[in-house]
């Protein structure tokens, strides 16, 4: 079995580390470089580095901060924003990340997941899929692209199976309806993306206590679960809910392993 992991997860925009509600009301949480250094030294397994503008605002993602994180850390490093190209795949793993996660761009052009797999390795394809649930319906979720402004009317249940068909090593799973709220992971979500592929899922969007990041492993079937508030607001320690899951019988890596 493979431990599951704990990925502290940083939203950058204008070289600011922000958090908001549903992808809303953004407010600021720090300077990326220092959190990352953070958390890195904190025991977290990974880190998620967003530029969540970038899409939105027709830009590469902020190389250099990207570099100066990377530098900071001993842990795996994953890059998202604004990434539309092999060129701009390659630019950011020589940058110091060693994943790529693709979002609007995958949408756009999915050829992308197959080309950067084929060229880089899976392991460094995570695809990123912002969904949220349709009015009306029990079970059934849209994928969002460009910062979650624009449905693209994709099913996210479908969108999942077809970019791991296309090569994805990772799926990064956020719900819109639960980022920030700290209400819990949409788990009917999360454990439909999870049971329906055979790559790794990483819950994002809604982690509020300790029971919630139980849960997103336990029930929703998830292989890491991504962190934010609870972790920039000092609510909880990474050593806190690793030593929580491992006593509830989790497979989790140790500290300092």
């Amino acid at each position: 079995m493979v431990a599951l992991r704990l990925i502290p997860c940083l939203d950058v925009a204008n070289g600011r580390v922000v958090k908001g509600v549903n992808f809303l009301g953004l407010r600021d949480a720090g300077d990326p470089v220092q959190l990352a250094c953070r958390y890195s030294q904190a025991g977290a397994d990974e880190l998620v580095f967003l530029d969540i503008a970038a899409s939105h605002e027709g830009r590469a993602t902020l190389v250099e901060i990207v570099r100066k994180t990377a530098e900071s850390v001993t842990i795996p490093f994953t890059v998202g924003g604004g990434i539309s190209s092999l060129e701009g795949i390659t630019e950011l793993l020589r940058a110091g990340a060693d994943k790529i996660s693709l979002n609007s761009s995958a949408v756009k052009n999915p050829g992308l997941i197959s080309e950067g797999a084929n060229q880089f390795g899976t392991q460094c394809i995570v695809v990123a899929i912002d969904a949220k649930k349709r009015e009306g319906e029990a079970f059934g979720w849209d994928v969002f692209v460009n910062g979650g402004r624009k449905n693209t009317g994709l099913d996210a249940l479908e969108w999942g199976k077809k970019v791991a068909s296309l090569g994805a090593g990772e799926i990064l799973l956020t719900s819109m309806d639960g980022d920030g709220t700290q209400n819990g992971y949409d788990l009917a979500l999360t454990k439909a993306i999870s049971e329906a592929v055979q790559i790794p899922v990483i819950a994002s969007g809604g982690a509020g206590c300790l029971e919630h990041i139980f849960q997103a492993f336990d029930e929703g079937k998830a292989s890491a679960a991504l962190l934010a508030s609870l972790l920039h607001d000092g609510d909880l320690t990474i050593e806190q809910i690793k030593n929580f899951l491992h006593d509830r019988g989790l497979l989790i890596r140790p500290m300092g392993a």
